[in-house]
């Protein structure tokens, strides 16, 4: 008999429980949960889509720049030519350590020879890689926050969700379904969005940092060679 009463007062107030209606009909706090969590989630995957095409080209220009690195041509033309004005992590780093040598070779009555050459040529390239990955790390710490915390914002939107259903029962001093469903729907709903935000957001940062961390040692291991080439060019002038 109550379950038929319950049906009866559901079909006469007409609840909507789409994902629209259900925004509609929320309380304002838990309508401001939803659209925030709607607005990280999208500037995630914004930050998702560039993390990829940035870290897809920058490994494609490194690519190339080692093929012609490693080609055995002169070091002098590959600088003038991509040295100049670098364009990605690799090319900026060549530039940096070459453009110090060459300015150390270039002062009058310098010994080339002296440790503190290699030691100003390390230095720079230490620099330059620093600078490159703050540049590609960028909005990282946002894709953590988010996969922290969305989860307990769609929590708090949960919990006013149901403390509005109990609000609504004490008021209408009434238990039946037509009136506990709204806000608990609510109050999934929310749930949903925070996860809906938090998931995306940590599986992107768990897979991006393992990129950014691959390349970095690929930047370590071109400075490690390419120092070792200038210290034995050095030797050489000895």
């Amino acid at each position: 008999m109550n379950q038929a009463v319950n049906a009866v007062n559901l079909g006469s107030i007409g609840l909507d429980l789409s994902f629209w209606g259900l925004f509609v009909q929320a309380d304002i706090v838990v309508k401001i949960v939803i659209l925030g969590l709607l607005a990280a989630s999208i500037w995630v995957w914004a930050i998702v889509f560039e993390k990829w095409s940035t870290l897809r080209r920058v490994n494609r220009a490194a690519d190339t720049f080692e093929n012609r690195f490693w080609s055995g041509g002169s070091l002098d033309e590959l600088y003038d030519e991509e040295g100049q004005s670098p364009v990605h992590p690799m090319a900026a780093l060549f530039s940096a350590a070459l453009g110090e040598w060459r300015r150390t070779a270039r002062v009058v009555g310098a010994d080339i020879s002296h440790s503190g050459v290699k030691e100003r040529v390390d230095r720079a390239m230490g620099v330059v890689s620093q600078r490159e990955m703050d540049r590609l790390e960028r909005w990282m710490t946002f894709l953590a926050s988010v996969g922290a915390t969305a989860p307990f914002v769609g929590l708090f939107g949960t919990v006013w969700g149901i403390m509005h259903s109990f609000s609504a029962i004490a008021a209408m001093h009434n238990t039946n379904l037509a009136v506990v469903a709204p806000g608990i729907a609510q109050a999934l709903f929310a749930t949903a969005m925070g996860l809906f935000a938090a998931i995306p957001a940590v599986l992107a940062y768990n897979k991006i940092s393992t990129d950014l961390a691959r390349f970095a040692g690929r930047l370590e291991g071109f400075a490690a060679e390419f120092g070792a080439i200038l210290s034995r060019q050095t030797e050489e002038h000895a």
